[in-house]
């Protein structure tokens, strides 16, 4: 029986407005992370001397007194501010701070990365018509370790290397804190540090070193294009290491991507081995909730991203075409399509935009809407593959957290409450949804693949039309 208090009640808050919410305690901040910060500041001293004044410059003691330095202080301050914590995924405050949810700060860091991005990529370029050299002085504080393992000076992509892997290694570091209750996240970021470090940074330059190609054990094509055309075959002059690593890139994308995605889905690759998908889950991380949740954005994904997997095949074809007629058809046109797909893909795509857009549009924008790679394992993840995220709707409270830090941009929520399994294509199997969830919902798991079909006959073909033909609705 409902009391007559109750019935009576009638406070109306659009008419006597809300007060304003209560301030958020200032953070209570350890002495350790203060120390860290010292060191961070320390080592961007030393590593400014050593570029505008060019003290110690191109010795051990700049490098490791500033890059050293100012990675120990991050790695120390990570431990202090998480250490003392109660395990389980941190994110309070995430939407209140400007930096993470596209206030001013985040414009402004999000257009530094972007023109840091473009001044790098086409750094001798804009040298040649008259740009001062602006990285040249950092390049050669980096001299000591490029002779160390490649055998000669550093240059503009050993500094883009080397920046990637201690961004890599030192926000991988901050997921294992942050993350530290949940041994999937930790397997697979210390997978992706592993491979960043180890067959993306470390093993091209000792390949170099040794005056042979410069290899990346963790791109195939389509994502590494070159290494599917007729200019990779230039290292077959290499002898038996040109020839393994020919007949490892038909391996990689003819057996080990349709096996593997078979059984544990794309996240084998694009969350647990991909540089790519390696500095969005690292550097990317507090950005993951800017995703785009949208129809509207879920449209744009499938058309573009697929559109790029057809460009990468179309102009892969037309430049073995013109090899083996020996440019008897269409002539330099081929190579004005290479290049076009060079400047547009490559480079402005997954380096400039797919990186400098974290703080504006999330961690994943080349990995959601351009990554052709992604593309491919994605079509075998929808239809093939035994992977899927379960779900058990009659324990979801709706809270939102699945959705929110999904950063491909996927509803999670809405298949949850209606107790469907998970089977999207873009999903890279990250499984944050899956730790955020405080009441255990979502599990990644493999299973039959009946479940992939939504009752069309016919099987993966007749399904693959049917969503072709058909509009993304809310919850498919």
């Amino acid at each position: 029986m409902i009391e007559l208090p109750i019935l009576n009640y009638a406070y109306d808050e659009e008419k006597l407005g809300f007060d304003a919410p209560a301030k958020l305690p200032k953070p209570n901040r350890r002495a350790g992370e203060y120390i860290g910060i010292a060191l961070v500041s320390i080592g961007l001293l030393v590593l400014l001397l050593a570029i505008l004044a060019g003290i110690g410059r191109g010795s051990w003691a700049a490098l490791l007194g500033s890059f050293g330095v100012m990675s120990v202080g991050a790695v120390i301050m990570w431990w202090y501010r998480y250490s003392h914590t109660t395990p389980g995924i941190k994110h309070d405050d995430t939407m209140f701070r400007n930096v993470q949810r596209r206030g001013i700060v985040a414009w402004g860091l999000g257009i530094f990365i972007t023109g840091f991005y473009v001044v790098l990529y086409w750094y001798t370029d804009l040298q040649a018509r008259g740009m001062p050299a602006l990285f040249e002085t950092t390049i050669r504080t980096l001299d000591p370790l490029s002779y160390r393992l490649t055998g000669g000076k550093a240059d503009q992509w050993f500094l883009y290397g080397f920046l990637y892997t201690v961004l890599v290694l030192v926000m991988g570091f901050r997921m294992i804190m942050k993350y530290r209750h949940n041994r999937y996240q930790l397997i697979r970021t210390c997978s992706v540090m592993f491979f960043q470090l180890g067959l993306a940074f470390v093993l091209p330059g000792i390949l170099k070193n040794l005056n042979q190609p410069e290899y990346y054990f963790t791109y195939f094509w389509p994502l590494k294009p070159e290494y599917g055309q007729p200019g990779g075959l230039s290292i077959w002059n290499s002898g038996t290491l040109g020839m393994f690593m020919i007949g490892f890139g038909i391996f990689a994308i003819v057996v080990l991507t349709p096996v593997l995605t078979y059984f544990f889905g794309k996240r084998w690759y694009c969350s647990w081995v991909c540089g790519c998908g390696g500095l969005a889950e690292t550097l990317g991380d507090p950005w993951r909730q800017l995703s785009d949740k949208s129809n509207r954005a879920w449209h744009i994904e499938r058309w573009l991203i697929h559109s790029v997997l057809i460009f990468v095949i179309v102009t892969t074809m037309l430049l073995w075409t013109n090899h083996v007629t020996q440019r008897a058809i269409l002539g330099d046109a081929t190579v004005m399509a290479n290049k076009l797909y060079g400047f547009l893909i490559v480079q402005t795509f997954s380096g400039v935009v797919g990186v400098g857009f974290y703080p504006l549009m999330g961690s994943r924008v080349w990995c959601r809407f351009g990554c052709p790679m992604a593309a491919i394992l994605g079509l075998f993840q929808r239809y093939f593959s035994r992977f899927r995220i379960t779900t058990n709707g009659s324990q979801c409270m709706s809270c939102g957290n699945c959705s929110t830090y999904c950063e491909m941009g996927i509803d999670v929520r809405a298949y949850a409450q209606r107790g469907e399994n998970i089977v999207r294509a873009s999903c890279v199997g990250c499984g944050v949804c899956a730790a955020a969830c405080p009441r255990g919902v979502l599990k990644l798991e493999n299973g039959p693949r009946t479940d992939r079909y939504d009752g069309v006959d016919g099987g993966p073909l007749s399904q693959f039309i049917a969503d072709l033909t058909s509009k993304p609705s809310k919850h498919r």
